[in-house]
């Protein structure tokens, strides 16, 4: 009988040590990386809603007023350190393209509001809507307006 208890203790202890390996070897690293990608997108929605109702200025790159690319790198380089260059249709060209399903908290949106070049940008801030710096100022809006749904062009990913 004493010979059984030491087998199925050693038994116990072999089991539960394999089975911790199994779980640390396939463990999805990429969960870290999501982590962090949420945690700074997050970040960045939250700086980017403090600013709602600030108001539009052509060409604005402060708080005193923004365009849409103004908007876009005030708030990435503010709550992210993350430098965008100026222009939406620049801005473009940064990250890593996420299709509309795929979309973080932190993404970039952009639209083709003024003909066939990419000419807005917002922030996605989650359940289909971003925050940008329209017309009538900085704002949430909604992904699925139709105004907004026919000049969608794609959106990137340019946190880490």
């Amino acid at each position: 009988m004493g010979v059984s208890l030491r087998i199925s203790k050693w038994f116990v202890i072999i089991a539960a040590v394999i089975t911790l390996a199994f779980a640390l070897l396939f463990s999805p690293l990429s969960d870290k990386a999501s982590a962090a990608t949420s945690s700074s997108g997050q970040k960045v929605v939250t700086y980017g809603n403090s600013l709602k109702g600030k108001p539009y200025k052509w060409g604005g790159t402060t708080s005193k007023g923004f365009d849409a690319s103004g908007f876009t790198q005030y708030v990435f380089k503010n709550s992210a350190k993350v430098t965008l260059p100026r222009t939406s249709k620049d801005q473009f060209k940064k990250g890593v393209a996420v299709s509309q399903k795929s979309l973080q908290q932190g993404d970039l949106v952009f639209y083709k509001t003024g003909g066939k070049q990419v000419s807005f940008v917002g922030i996605y801030v989650g359940k289909g809507q971003f925050i940008g710096a329209t017309s009538t100022g900085v704002k949430v809006n909604s992904m699925s307006l139709k105004y907004w749904k026919d000049r969608y062009a794609g959106a990137k990913r340019v946190l880490k």
